[in-house]
């Protein structure tokens, strides 16, 4: 007999502060919302970036150690190549119609998505809730974040 259990409810957890760890989590909560399915995003430690004032617009992609990429260590270090494959990556993106980082999270928190920052995350980066954008709900504990979270599917990126 088939499952016909449907998702109803879905929390994302954010740990990267990179290009290809912040984008997973932004369009599997667009496409929750637009599925009609609760989503809520957990931002912790360098997936802060993705929400803090200062760094939402300079997200990069990481070329080093990334096999994704297909490029070797060495010219993954080079200077200037994470800003030149970023920007490539990004053009791909808008291509497709794919927002930047800030307009999506805007747009994800127009439709009713939850963003929230983890409180010790926050407090080990010596942050405050002004540092953070406006579409953060809270800074909250990771203790209510599964209040949050209770009855979800928790998805890890």
């Amino acid at each position: 007999m088939a499952d016909t259990a449907t998702i109803e409810k879905v929390s994302i957890i954010v740990s990267k502060g990179s290009l290809e760890g912040i984008y997973p989590a932004l369009i599997m909560a667009n496409g929750a919302r637009a599925e009609g399915i609760e989503a809520g995003l957990f931002f912790t430690f360098f997936g802060l970036d993705a929400v803090t004032r200062r760094r939402w617009e300079h997200i990069r992609l990481a070329t080093v150690g990334n096999p994704g990429l297909h490029l070797p260590t060495l010219v993954g270090g080079l200077p200037g190549m994470p800003d030149l494959v970023t920007r490539v990556l990004e053009r791909k993106m808008a291509k497709l119609d794919i927002p930047p980082i800030p307009e999506f999270i805007e747009m994800i928190a127009d439709t009713g998505a939850g963003l929230y920052a983890c409180k010790a995350s926050v407090d080990l980066f010596d942050l405050t809730e002004d540092d953070l954008v406006g579409q953060v709900k809270g800074v909250i504990t990771v203790g209510e974040f599964y209040e949050h979270a209770a009855g979800s599917q928790i998805i890890y990126t």
